[in-house]
């Protein structure tokens, strides 16, 4: 997180507490990242608000810009204006979609979710991040070479996070329940399930430095178990990932991380593994 240089901040002018900002400006107080606001809409000019946010934030020693844009729909407006200005991050206010209208369409926030070729940090709530606990999720059963790079993304970031907001990081990972028709005999016990998992975590402890104390191996499906151990330790900042899937896009990515968008009660930062990133990019630049 040091690295990044630029951070995309959406700005609603309807949400006045303006959260995702109040981030932003948490994290380049200590990245000195340049901030570039950018108000999605067509029909209604901002120039005066992007202007006053402009020279507040210039007041207070930040580097700034901003501008008003729209690309056919939000999520498509702010993957475009992040690839035209080389945004290291984007950070937006995430409000719930009413439950009918998600069941009959893909909310706008998760399809920045999937095709955003960069991290997203969704704001989702005024509480302070400084002392609290930043929650890393990780899939320690997957290792192959995908996992791990996205294993080391996430608890790098994770671990920025806990020392810009002076917090502590702590990792969940869970595992599937028994199953008795699985072909091999460790998957078929609840004990030794969760012993091969533990065994599997040592390694990972010693890579990242996670003590006993700060690993949370958990029975059941992640989209469940994360947001329940994220309540549980009134989690400030939660940190998952996203693998590629097939489906009629081509990039579709694992649904974990948009399910549990809705359901945790602190923010969430989604990070990619570099080669989906790429295909993103790809797929951007010929549009």
């Amino acid at each position: 997180m040091q690295a990044i240089r630029s951070i995309l901040v959406v700005v609603d002018p309807h949400q006045e507490d303006g959260l995702a900002l109040k981030r932003a400006k948490l994290i380049a107080g200590v990245t000195q990242s340049h901030l570039h606001l950018l108000v999605c809409e067509r029909k209604h000019d901002h120039s005066a608000l992007l202007a006053s946010l402009s020279a507040a934030l210039e007041v207070e020693g930040y580097s700034v810009s901003g501008q008003q844009a729209w690309h056919e729909n939000l999520y498509q407006t702010i993957v475009t204006v992040q690839q035209a200005e080389g945004c290291g991050l984007v950070i937006k206010q995430h409000v719930p979609e009413n439950p009918l209208k998600k069941a009959l369409l893909t909310p706008d926030d998760w399809k920045l979710l999937r095709y955003c070729p960069g991290p997203v940090l969704m704001v989702k709530t005024d509480k302070p991040w400084t002392g609290g606990i930043i929650l890393a999720a990780v899939d320690v059963g997957n290792n192959d070479g995908e996992h791990r790079t996205l294993h080391s993304s996430i608890v790098s970031h994770g671990y920025d996070i806990a020392a810009l907001a002076k917090g502590e990081l702590h990792v969940i990972s869970a595992h599937p329940s028994p199953m008795l028709s699985a072909a091999d005999p460790a998957f078929q016990l609840k004990e030794t399930i969760e012993a091969r998992y533990r065994e599997q975590c040592k390694a990972f402890q010693a890579e990242y430095d996670v003590s006993d104390s700060r690993l949370h191996i958990e029975e059941g499906p992640a989209d469940v178990l994360i947001p329940f151990v994220a309540r549980k330790l009134a989690v400030a900042v939660t940190v998952i990932g996203t693998v590629a899937r097939t489906g009629l896009s081509g990039v579709l990515i694992g649904n974990t991380a948009e399910v549990v968008l809705d359901t945790l009660e602190s923010d969430v930062l989604v990070l990619k593994p570099d080669e989906i990133i790429a295909h993103l990019e790809e797929l951007v630049a010929r549009r």
